[in-house]
This record gives structure tokens, C-alpha cells and sequence, in this order.
């Protein structure tokens, strides 16, 4: 990838995994300066438990070809946020891309109603998912907008077409992912007079840390999970988003998408980009017209 975006200045918030880092590294890869933050570093793990680390991630972006800043942030506090933004405008200032993917629970309960949910683990997903979003774009958007041309990606699971029809197997998760939504569509108004593009954004299946484990596999042979879930030949790297959020942030058109609620299969057949394999899945495309109404798996056609 040329490196068009050299001179950008990008926040990635929830950085530390899956889409946050497939997206760090690929804007990296196009030569921005990135700033990763989480709350796992090496020193200390989050609620997560798991290895990956805010570090790792610069790390990588670095080795992509951008510049890559770890800085450990709890988002849900809302004065690590602002010193967070305070360090970014003196040490670059300006701010040109922020991506939202603040996540970072292990407590969504699946297949339960409202009433059988743990109360307090529900309430907790709705602050770490939604919260932080807010908190984030309260302090970060007023650098952003200073410069023409700025970027903002809320970044969700499901389109808003496919998240309007569709219940997402735990109340307080569909909560979520609609109050993201919801967010993406009050930015956009926001942000209307500011030339700043916002938009929602979706991986399909993602291809993460935490699922790559569940399934026992890796990256490199994430194939052999197919004897278990027929269906995740549909499943995506996390370098597949991340492109797709680098490729929004090259074009100097991307206005257009205003407003919009986007995946990552979408714009790949808009831009040409693909994934590490070369192929484009359609996952939404793939979970209405297959997988949802029960056809067997068969991704031909859908990547």
C-alpha cells in the first residue's frame, strides 16, 4: 500500500486486539502515525485476561511502516481521555482519524432474556461499550474538527440493516451494538458542518484473537475450524476492517460515505482491497442469504 497517509494522525481506541489492531496496523501500512490505546499492557492484563498488549500493537503498526504510539488508557475515566487528547495535540497537533472500537468485555451472557441476565454484568457491557465511545468522541472531536478532511469510524458488529431485523442473542449486547449505531448517526449530524466524515462501520466474522482460541486454531490454519462451524469459511482477518478503514481515510472523496452504515465487504469491491488471502468475503451479504435461513455452508460467491 503506497503511503499516502504519512503526515496523518490517528487515534485508535480499543487498539489493543482484533479489529482495533487489524485497523492500527493497516493505517500504519499506509504511513500514519498512530496512537494505540487499552488498558493491557505488559505489565498489566485487563478484565480480558488475555496476552495481547497496547505496546505489541505500536509495535506492529511500526513494522507496518507508520509510527506507532502505545498509551494505556482506561476510556471509561473520563480524565485519562483528556489527558490522552491534551498529549496528542501537543506532541502532533492535530488529530485527522479516530476510530471508536472500545469493547473489552468477557461478560456478555449469550441467549439469555433482560430478566435472566446478571444485572450488574449487563450494565457493565453497556459502559464499556457504550461510554467509552461517548467519553471518547466528547474530548477527541474538537482537535478533530480544527482540520478540514478529518475521518471518524464507529466501529460496531452488523450493519444497521441487518442489526434492524435481527436479534443479536443477548439483550444487553443488541443494546449496544444499536446504541453504537445510534451514535454513528447523531456524529454524522454533528459533524455535518465541520467537512468531517463519519460513518459506522462493521467487520463480518472476524477472524480475532479470542475467536481464533475458541475454535482451537490460529491464523495461519484457521481453515481446520471448519469441521466445527462449517460456516466460518465466511470469516474475515482483522486486517480485512483495517483496510477498509485505511482505504476510507486515502480517499478524497470519502465524504460520500456520510452518514453511512458500511462493512468491511462492501468497500472492499468499492476500493479493490482484499484480504490477507486475497479473496473479498461479503459476510452480511453471506449471513442473510445462507446462513441465517439455514442453507448449508458454502461461501462461493460471497468471497
Amino acid at each position: 500500500m503506497a503511503k499516502q497517509l504519512t503526515g496523518t494522525v490517528a487515534l485508535v481506541a480499543g487498539g489493543t486486539r482484533g479489529a482495533g489492531r487489524g485497523t492500527a496496523i493497516q493505517l500504519g501500512a499506509a504511513g500514519a502515525t498512530v496512537y494505540v490505546t487499552g488498558r493491557s499492557t505488559r505489565a498489566q492484563r485487563s478484565e480480558m485476561n488475555r496476552p495481547e498488549t497496547i505496546e505489541e500493537t505500536a509495535e506492529l503498526v511500526s513494522a507496518a511502516g507508520g509510527v506507532g504510539i502505545a498509551v494505556q488508557v482506561d476510556h471509561l475515566v473520563p480524565a485519562e481521555v483528556r489527558a490522552l487528547i491534551a498529549r496528542i495535540e501537543s506532541e502532533q497537533g492535530a488529530l485527522h482519524v479516530l476510530v471508536n472500537d472500545i469493547w473489552g468485555t468477557a461478560q456478555v451472557e449469550w441467549n439469555k432474556t433482560v430478566w435472566e441476565s446478571d444485572l450488574d454484568a449487563g450494565l457493565h457491557t453497556l459502559r464499556l461499550a457504550v461510554e467509552t465511545h461517548a467519553i471518547t468522541s466528547h474530548f477527541a472531536l474538537p482537535l478533530l474538527i480544527r482540520n478540514p478532511g478529518g475521518l471518524v469510524v464507529e466501529m460496531t458488529d452488523g450493519t444497521d440493516e441487518y442489526n434492524a431485523a435481527t436479534y443479536r442473542n443477548s439483550f444487553f449486547y443488541d443494546l449496544a451494538k444499536g446504541a453504537v449505531s445510534r451514535m454513528a448517526f447523531a456524529l454524522a449530524h454533528e459533524l455535518r458542518s465541520h467537512d468531517t466524515t463519519s460513518v459506522l462501520l462493521t467487520p463480518g466474522w472476524l477472524r480475532s484473537e479470542d475467536m481464533l482460541d475458541s475454535f482451537g486454531v490460529t491464523e495461519e490454519n484457521w481453515r481446520d475450524a471448519l469441521t466445527v462451524e462449517p460456516h466460518f469459511a465466511i470469516s474475515e482477518s482483522p486486517a480485512y476492517v483495517g483496510r477498509a478503514v485505511a482505504a476510507l481515510a486515502q480517499d478524497p472523496e470519502m465524504s460520500r460515505w456520510h452518514g453511512r452504515s458500511l462493512s468491511s465487504g462492501e468497500l472492499a469491491k468499492v476500493y479493490g482491497f482484499t484480504d490477507l488471502d486475497g479473496s473479498q468475503p461479503d459476510a452480511w451479504r453471506y449471513l442473510v442469504e445462507v446462513q441465517d435461513v439455514g442453507k448449508p455452508a458454502d461461501p462461493t460467491g460471497y468471497r
